[in-house]
């Protein structure tokens, strides 16, 4: 064995403490993402998944990757959707332009969390 670890498959969650899973590349571009966000928003929880390859061929594609972010972070509760969205690209501001072609993002305040795990066991 070498040591080295298999490449992600698309839709992998990046989050070590919650899915158990490590970035392909240790400190590559989903490593940053996710140590940005977690300093600039201590959140709760923050699951971070790679979709580049599901948009291989795409024109963007070339341009950086994609990916999907879901966070709980008590700073945003009382704020509205582009508020919370706009937390997260400033912490990610220079990775826009050059890493990130497209990020989805899912943000929620803890006690929206609460409600949505509530629902979902029902």
């Amino acid at each position: 064995m070498s040591g080295t670890q298999p490449p992600q498959s698309p839709g992998t969650p990046m989050d070590a403490g919650v899915s158990g899973q490590t970035p392909a590349a240790p400190g590559g571009l989903a490593a940053e993402i996710e140590a940005r966000v977690r300093a600039a928003l201590t959140p709760d929880s923050l699951q971070l998944r790679d979709d580049s390859a599901l948009h291989a061929g795409h024109a963007g594609a070339r341009e950086g990757g994609h990916y999907y972010l879901e966070i709980v972070s008590p700073r945003f509760a009382g704020l509205p959707r582009v508020a919370r969205h706009r937390l997260v690209y400033d912490a990610l501001a220079d990775l826009m332009k050059k890493g990130i072609h497209a990020l989805a993002i899912d943000a929620r305040a803890p006690d929206e969390q609460q409600n949505k795990v509530h629902e979902q066991r029902r």
